[in-house]
């Protein structure tokens, strides 16, 4: 007989912003197979990740717990694959799982995917073209170069393995892009997209820093000054001013950052058009997500780790047509975290106390519980490295985001053991949405402040986490 329990098919990108999805309403570029998810499913406006870059989300999606929970904090931090996970749980329960794509979990037999019946998946980052992939095998796994466009060979693993499984039981894909990571590099079918184009500048691009914490300019991920001649194909003219390496490097770099995310919307049809083709779209949970935000020229960035909204915010549709209805919009504060325990109850299996996330299957169907949260707590734990983006943690509320740059090390493997003097910042979201003013020293905001800082301490205690010591 066969097994009536929901399928999950899980999308992951990697940076993709949801400014970049016309389902978002993206200026940019249009996303039609991406629509058809939120079209025909639920888009959420409010979610965000609780530390925004690639391996802790990426932990955290799995693990359901926060990154000081399940130790993986910054990009030198790998997870144990020992840690349990919601793969784990649902191949425990009769779940037919896999995972092909971008991991980026670490590596060997202590790091590769566990969990899963199959797999094959990128060492670190892999190669838009012709990459090395690492497939299920002992010892960690066999390396093996293919050929072709990754993205396309992701889709292909993805289908052959839907093709194979076993039609009367359940399954779980972890479906899962390298691409738009930098550098982009697009594929043929692609790279004429938007030659004569003027791509929409962010409003924020030329952003000065100014009115704000000393983090903020000091971080080097500026469009074309802090870029590396591969993420716009040529050499940044220096001779430019800076506002004027911003607009050209802005041009070059977004349109294959475009190109690239067109690639992922056409493979994402060729699995949707898959599930339509054998009957498998009615009972079939299909999620779209990317890791974290990206700036894309916003405050004249690329990259993300800050707590700012553009890096903050992370895109989610879901699709289920046994539960959820169609063209619907949740506006309601969703958690990477919330990732792992929502899978596990749609599944109809239990969720470990140990996961600190909460199931969203009441907001897919249309509620949202008395109790639901108000207020979310993220920290960035890796001090400096790679992008000098100072440590920091903060609460983020509807209205308000309290941020305390503690720009410490903190003994963070990966983390620059350099440390400056602390700094807060309060943005009002209301007023302020492009977070362009602090006004943490603005009186008006005395009593406010003084409410979110104890808002900031329960969160920091509920989760569990240690906060530093912390100056006025």
């Amino acid at each position: 007989m066969a097994d009536d329990r929901p399928n999950i098919l899980f999308i992951m990108t990697d940076d993709h912003a949801s400014h970049a999805m016309s389902c978002y309403g993206s200026r940019i570029n249009q996303t039609p197979n991406l629509d058809r998810i939120a079209n025909e499913g639920m888009r959420f406006d409010n979610c965000f990740c609780t530390n925004s870059i690639c391996t802790p989300s990426r932990a955290t999606i799995l693990a359901g717990t926060y990154n000081h929970i399940n130790g993986v904090t910054t990009l030198a931090t790998p997870m144990d694959n020992e840690t349990l996970t919601f793969p784990k749980i649902l191949q425990d329960a009769g779940y037919q799982t896999a995972v092909f794509g971008k991991w980026h979990l670490g590596t060997g037999p202590k790091h590769c995917p566990t969990g899963f019946d199959d797999w094959a998946v990128l060492p670190g980052q892999g190669f838009y073209h012709n990459p090395e992939f690492i497939f299920k095998g002992p010892h960690g796994g066999t390396r093996k170069s293919t050929q072709g466009y990754v993205t396309d060979i992701i889709t292909d693993m993805s289908l052959d393995w839907l093709k194979q499984r076993d039609p009367d039981k359940p399954f779980c894909l972890l479906y899962q892009h390298k691409a738009p990571h930098r550098p982009w590099f697009p594929d043929e079918k692609h790279e004429h997209l938007y030659l004569n184009e003027h791509i929409p500048e962010p409003e924020t691009l030329y952003d000065d820093y100014s009115n704000r914490a000393g983090a903020a300019a000091a971080a080097e991920m500026r469009v074309g000054t802090h870029m590396h001649p591969l993420d716009v194909k040529a050499e940044i003219p220096q001779h430019l001013s800076e506002n004027e390496r911003r607009k050209w490097a802005y041009q070059r770099y977004i349109k294959d950052y475009l190109r690239v995310i067109a690639s992922v919307d056409d493979n994402v049809g060729r699995v949707l058009d898959y599930l339509d083709e054998t009957g498998l779209s009615e009972n079939t949970i299909v999620v779209y997500t990317s890791d974290q935000g990206f700036f894309l020229g916003d405050h004249g960035w690329y990259d993300k780790r800050f707590i700012y909204e553009e890096s903050l915010r992370m895109p989610l549709i879901i699709r289920y047509p046994k539960e959820v209805q169609a063209g619907s919009v949740n506006k309601d504060m969703v958690l990477n975290t919330d990732f792992a325990p929502s899978f596990l109850d749609l599944a109809g299996a239990e969720i470990p106390e140990s996961f600190q996330g909460r199931s969203i299957r009441p907001l897919l169907q249309g509620g949202t519980p008395p109790d639901w949260r108000q207020s979310m707590y993220y920290r960035y734990w890796m001090h400096k490295a790679n992008h000098n983006v100072y440590a920091h943690y903060g609460l983020r509320t509807h209205r308000y985001k309290l941020i305390y740059y503690y720009s410490e090390a903190c003994d963070q493997p990966g983390a620059i053991d350099e440390s400056y003097e602390p700094e807060w910042e309060l943005f009002d979201l209301e007023e302020d949405p492009y977070e362009l003013n602090n006004v943490y020293h603005d009186p008006a905001y005395a009593r406010i402040i003084e409410e979110l800082k104890d808002e900031l301490h329960r969160r920091q205690a509920e989760v569990q986490d240690t906060p530093v010591e912390e100056k006025a």
